[in-house]
C-alpha cells in the first residue's frame, strides 16, 4: 500500500513540475517601443597590416525598434580613425551603415580602435571596434621578400653541415654520418 501511495505522489509531483516548466517559457520577443540599433557585427579584426596602411570597414546595422533611429554623433578613440554614417533617420525595419577608416601611420603593435555611436536608441550609446596588429613596414617587407638561402657542405667521410637563412632568422643543423 505504501508503494502505491509513493508512486501516486511522485507521478503527481512530476506532472506539476512538467506543467510549471512549460508555463514559464519565454513569450515571443516583442518589438521595443522606440528606436533600437542592432549591429551585424560588433568587432572587425583586420589582421596584420604594415605601418602606413589604411583599413576601411563598413559596419551594418538595423533599426529593430518601432520609431525612426537617428545617429547624432560617433566618437572615436583617437584621430587615426575617421567615421562616416547614414545621416538620415533609419526607419523601423530598415538598415544603415557606419564606415570606419583607420590610418596606421605612426602606430605599432596591437590596435583596438573603438567607435562610440551616439543615437536616440533605447539601448543608449553603442560601441563597435576595429582590432588588429600593425607591424613595421621594413620588417614585414624583409621577411616576406627574402628568399631562403641554404648552404650545404658535404664530404664522403665527414660531417654534413647545413645553414639556412630566412630573413633575419638563422637555422643551423649538423648531421654526423654513421660509419
Amino acid at each position: 500500500m505504501k508503494k502505491v501511495l509513493v508512486l501516486a505522489l511522485s507521478l503527481t509531483l512530476g506532472g506539476f513540475a512538467a506543467h510549471a516548466q512549460t508555463a514559464t517559457t519565454a513569450p515571443a520577443q516583442e518589438k521595443v517601443a522606440g528606436p533600437l540599433i542592432q549591429f551585424e557585427e560588433m568587432k572587425y579584426d583586420f589582421g596584420v597590416i604594415k605601418q602606413g596602411d589604411i583599413v576601411d570597414h563598413t559596419f551594418k546595422f538595423k533599426n529593430t525598434g518601432t520609431a525612426p533611429l537617428i545617429i547624432s554623433n560617433i566618437g572615436v578613440s583617437c584621430g587615426c580613425t575617421t567615421p562616416d554614417w547614414t545621416r538620415e533617420p533609419v526607419m523601423p525595419g530598415k538598415s544603415g551603415t557606419i564606415t570606419a577608416k583607420f590610418n596606421s601611420t605612426g602606430k605599432m603593435g596591437m590596435q583596438n580602435k573603438v567607435l562610440t555611436i551616439e543615437s536616440n536608441s533605447t539601448a543608449g550609446n553603442t560601441m563597435v571596434a576595429l582590432v588588429g596588429e600593425v607591424k613595421d613596414a621594413a620588417s614585414m617587407t624583409q621577411a616576406s621578400a627574402a628568399p631562403a638561402k641554404t648552404d650545404v657542405t658535404t664530404a664522403a667521410d665527414t660531417d654534413a653541415k647545413q645553414k639556412t637563412k630566412l630573413g633575419e632568422a638563422k637555422i643551423k643543423a649538423k648531421h654526423k654520418k654513421k660509419s
